[in-house]
C-alpha cells in the first residue's frame, strides 16, 4: 500500500537520526569502519580509506567498503557526473547501524575499468544495471538495499524492476527514472528542452571534443545548475573530478546521452532487457523515493511515479535547499531513508 507524501527538514536537530548510541559508535568507530578524514580549512571533510577492486562481468570494479562484514547489505550508487563521493558522509552513518556498505564506481569513472580493450565502451542503461548484478554476484551477495542518485537511481529502478529477488528495499533519488529510446524521442515543451542542453551538445563531435577537453569545468558548471544552494569548495569538487580521468569516462558519457536520443547503437545483448524496460515495467520492491527542494536538474513530479510503485512505497521532500545530489547534501536523511526503507 502507498503511504503519503511526507516533508522532511535537513536539520535533524530536532530529531534523532540512529539514536545516541548508533551515533556514539560512529563517532568511536570511524578509523576503524574504512574512512579517514583530512582538514579543509575549517572543516573536516571525510574520505574513504583504501578501495578495493573485484572483477565482475565485464571489469574490474573500485569499490568503497564500510562496515561490518557480515552485516546487511547495502549498495550505493552514483551517477554523473558525480563520484563514489557522493557517499562519503552516508556510509559511515550506514556503517554505525551495523550495514555493510559498498559503493562501486559505474563503468567509467575511477579506478573501475574494462578486463578487455575489445569490449565496447557502452553506457546504454542496461549494461551499467548489469554491470552491478556482475558486482553483486562476484561478491556472492544474494540480495541488497540498494539506494542511487541520478544514473545510479535509474539503476537501482532497473535492478528492482527486473530482478527483484536481488533487490531487498530500494532508495531512489527523483524517483522513477526508467527510460527508453522511444520516449526520449518525445519532444518537450521548450522549457524543458532547455533544461536538457548538455545532451544535445553531447549529440556533437564538438560537445565530445568539449566534454573531453573541458571536463572538469564543465562537470562543476553542471553542479552549480543541479544544485544552486549547495556551496561546496573546490576540495570537494576535486576529490570527486580525479574520477573523471577514467580513459573510458568520456566515451561511457557521450554513448549514454547519444545512446537515449537513439543516436548510439547498444549492444545486442541487451535488446530483450531494453524491451522489457521500454514498457515501464512497475516496481515492487519496498522504495522510499527522495526529492530535494531545490532540484535544478530535470526531474519529474513526484506525482508523475508514484503509481509505479506497487508495493510499500513512501515519498519523502527533502527541505532546506537541497539540490540534485541530495545524498551529498543531506546524507543524514538519505541514509535515515535506507534504513527505515529495509524496515517497510
Amino acid at each position: 500500500m502507498n503511504t503519503a507524501d511526507t516533508s522532511t527538514a535537513v536539520d535533524y536537530s530536532r530529531r534523532r537520526l540512529l539514536g545516541a548510541a548508533a551515533l556514539g559508535v560512529f563517532a568511536s568507530q570511524l578509523g576503524r569502519i574504512g574512512t579517514a578524514s583530512a582538514q579543509v580549512g575549517d572543516r573536516v571533510a571525510a574520505s574513504f580509506g583504501p578501495l578495493k577492486q573485484i572483477d565482475a562481468g565485464v571489469l574490474k570494479v573500485g569499490y568503497a567498503e564500510a562496515g561490518p562484514a557480515n552485516g546487511p547489505v547495502v549498495v550505493l550508487l552514483h551517477g554523473w557526473p558525480y563520484d563514489i563521493h557522493t557517499y562519503v558522509d552516508v556510509a559511515p552513518l550506514l556503517a554505525s547501524a551495523g550495514y555493510r556498505v559498498l559503493v562501486p564506481f559505474l563503468r567509467g569513472y575511477g579506478t573501475t575499468t574494462f578486463l578487455s580493450d575489445k569490449t565496447p565502451r557502452n553506457g546504454q542503461q542496461a549494461a551499467i544495471a548489469t554491470d552491478i548484478v556482475a558486482f553483486m554476484d562476484a561478491l556472492k551477495i544474494e540480495r541488497a538495499t540498494i539506494g542511487g542518485c541520478d544514473w545510479g537511481a535509474r539503476t537501482a529502478n532497473i535492478i528492482a524492476a527486473l530482478w527483484p529477488e536481488r533487490c531487498k528495499a530500494m532508495v531512489s533519488v527523483s524517483g522513477y527514472l526508467i527510460g527508453s529510446q522511444a520516449a526520449n524521442k518525445m519532444p518537450l515543451p521548450p522549457k524543458a528542452e532547455l533544461e536538457w542542453w548538455y545532451q544535445f551538445y553531447f549529440a556533437t563531435e564538438r560537445g565530445r571534443a568539449g566534454y573531453d577537453k573541458y571536463r572538469r569545468e564543465f562537470s562543476k558548471l553542471i553542479w552549480q545548475l543541479a544544485s544552486p544552494k549547495w556551496r561546496f569548495d573546490d576540495a570537494t569538487f576535486d576529490r570527486t573530478a580525479a574520477a573523471f580521468d577514467n580513459p573510458d569516462h568520456v566515451s561511457i558519457v557521450i554513448n549514454n546521452y547519444r545512446w537515449r536520443l537513439d543516436l548510439a547503437e547498444g549492444e545486442q545483448k541487451f535488446d530483450e532487457l531494453e524491451k522489457r524496460l521500454a514498457a515501464g515495467p512497475v516496481i515492487s520492491v519496498p522504495t522510499i523515493t527522495l526529492e530535494g527542494d531545490a532540484n535544478g536538474a530535470p526531474h519529474p513530479d513526484p506525482s508523475a511515479y508514484a503509481k509505479k510503485f506497487t508495493g510499500k512505497y513512501a515519498h519523502r521532500t527533502i527541505t532546506g535547499g537541497v539540490g540534485h545530489n541530495l545524498p551529498q547534501e543531506a546524507p543524514s536523511a538519505f541514509a535515515q531513508a535506507v534504513i527505515d526503507a529495509d524496515r517497510l
